[in-house]
C-alpha cells in the first residue's frame, strides 16, 4: 500500500504553498499573479487528489481487518462447535474439515479458543490474579528486587555540588526466584446431558471450571504458605498488629493504610474475609460516620478510607495471630505460569459413571516481591 505517512507530509506542504500564495498576495494587497494562481489551482488539486486516496487506503485497510476478525471469529465458532460436538458424542455428525480437534492418548484437548475464554474467566473472578505482576516464562524465572533487605528501594536523591563525589545509595539487586507448582481440576459431566438439545456444554465447562479455578487460586494468592507452594500476598514483611483478637479500630484501618507509601496507594485496595467485613461495617469516625462508604459508580460497591473493599472467603477471619485485612497495590505479589491452562476431555475413563471427564491443568508459582506495596493487619494474640 501507499505510503500514508508521506502522502500526509506531502499534503501538509502542498497547503502550506497555498497559505504562502494567499498570504503574499493580501500582505502586497493585490490579486494573484496567473502564474500564482495556476500554482494554487494545481496545489489544491494534488491535495484532492490525496484525499482520495488516503480515503481509499482507510477503507482497504477497514476491510482487511473486518476480514482477518471474521475469519477468526468464524474459526472460534468452528473450534467451539467441534469441541462441543466431541464431548456430547456427536462428532461424527460433522463434516470433513470441521473437526478442529487435537486428540491425545487419553481424550481430546479443549482448542485454544475455549481455554482462553477460561483463563480471561478466572481473570475476571480473581482480582488479586488481575492485579498482580504476572509473567508467562518457561523454567525458572528470576525476578530483580532492588533494595535493603528487600524492604526498602530508596534512590538517594538531593542537591550536589559540582566537581564533588555523589555518593552512591546502598542497597542493591537481588532476586527472587518463581518455579513452577503444578496443579489440577477435575469435574464430571453426567451423560444424560448428550441428549439435551438446549444444554450449552461449552457455557458450562467454561463457566464451571473458571470458578473453580479462581476461588483455588485465589487462596494460594492470597494465603499460599510458600513452602512447596506458592506464596501468597499475607506474607509480606510490612504489618501491622491490632490492640485486639478479635475486634479492629479505625485508627488501626488508619494506620494499616498509612503503611503504604503513598506512591503506591492509586491502585490501593482492601482484601478481607466476609466476617471481617462485617465488625467494619459497624465502625464510625469522630463524626459519628460511617467508616465504610456505599460505591453505586463503580464496580466494586464498598469504599474504606476511599479504596474498594475486596471480600474473599479465602481470607483468615480476625481471630488471635491471623492476618485479617491485606491492604496495597496487588503488583507487589509477582506470578508465573509455566504453562497456560491446558484442559483434557475424558469420554471414555468414566464410562462406568456415565460420565464425562473434563481434567485441567496448570503449572505456576507466586513470590511477593515488593513488601513496600502490601501491608496486613494482624490480629493481637490470644
Amino acid at each position: 500500500m501507499t505510503n500514508l505517512k508521506a502522502l500526509l507530509e506531502k499534503r501538509a506542504d502542498l497547503q502550506q504553498t497555498m497559505d504562502d500564495l494567499v498570504h503574499t498576495a493580501d500582505m502586497e494587497t493585490r490579486a494573484m499573479t496567473a502564474e500564482e494562481a495556476a500554482q494554487f489551482d494545481a496545489a489544491e488539486q494534488e491535495i484532492r487528489a490525496i484525499d482520495d486516496t488516503v480515503a481509499r487506503e482507510e477503507r482497504a485497510r477497514g476491510l482487511q481487518h473486518n476480514s482477518a476478525a471474521g475469519e477468526l471469529e468464524n474459526r472460534a465458532a468452528e473450534e467451539e462447535q467441534a469441541f462441543a460436538a466431541y464431548v456430547l458424542g456427536r462428532a461424527a455428525e460433522l463434516r470433513a474439515g470441521e473437526q478442529n480437534m487435537t486428540m491425545g492418548n487419553n481424550g481430546a484437548i479443549i482448542p485454544t479458543t475455549i481455554a482462553n475464554r477460561i483463563i480471561k474467566a478466572v481473570r475476571d473472578r480473581c482480582p488479586i490474579l488481575a492485579g498482580a505482576t504476572v509473567y508467562n516464562v518457561k523454567g525458572t524465572l528470576k525476578v530483580p528486587v532492588w533494595g535493603k533487605a528487600n524492604t526498602t528501594h530508596d534512590i538517594a536523591v538531593g542537591y550536589q555540588t559540582e566537581f564533588t563525589e555523589i555518593t552512591a545509595d546502598s542497597g542493591k539487586f537481588t532476586s527472587v526466584d518463581l518455579g513452577g507448582y503444578l496443579a489440577g481440576a477435575l469435574t464430571l459431566i453426567g451423560r444424560s446431558v448428550e441428549n439435551n438439545a438446549a444444554f450449552d456444554v461449552v457455557a458450562f465447562i467454561v463457566d464451571q471450571m473458571a470458578e473453580e479455578i479462581a476461588v483455588w487460586l485465589e487462596g494460594q494468592l492470597l494465603a499460599g504458605t510458600g513452602t512447596s507452594a506458592a506464596q501468597g500476598a499475607l506474607n509480606t514483611s510490612t504489618s501491622l498488629t491490632a490492640a485486639s483478637a478479635t475486634a479492629v479500630t479505625a485508627d488501626e484501618l488508619i494506620s494499616l493504610q498509612t503503611k503504604i507509601k503513598q506512591v503506591y496507594q492509586q491502585k490501593a485496595c482492601w482484601t478481607m474475609h466476609p466476617d471481617t467485613f462485617s465488625l467494619i461495617k459497624k465502625l464510625k469516625d469522630s463524626n459519628n460516620r460511617y467508616l465504610l462508604q456505599d460505591d453505586i459508580t463503580g464496580e466494586i460497591p464498598y469504599r474504606l478510607l476511599g479504596k474498594p473493599v475486596y471480600l474473599s472467603d479465602n481470607m483468615p477471619q480476625a481471630a488471635a495471630g491471623k492476618a485479617a485485612i491485606l491492604y496495597g497495590d496487588y503488583s507487589g505479589l509477582s506470578v508465573n505460569f509455566r504453562e497456560n491452562i491446558a484442559i483434557q476431555v475424558l469420554r471414555e475413563k468414566y464410562a462406568t459413571q456415565h460420565a464425562i471427564g473434563v481434567v485441567a491443568w496448570f503449572e505456576f508459582d507466586a513470590r511477593v516481591t515488593d513488601h513496600q506495596k502490601l501491608a496486613t493487619l494482624k490480629m493481637a494474640s490470644a
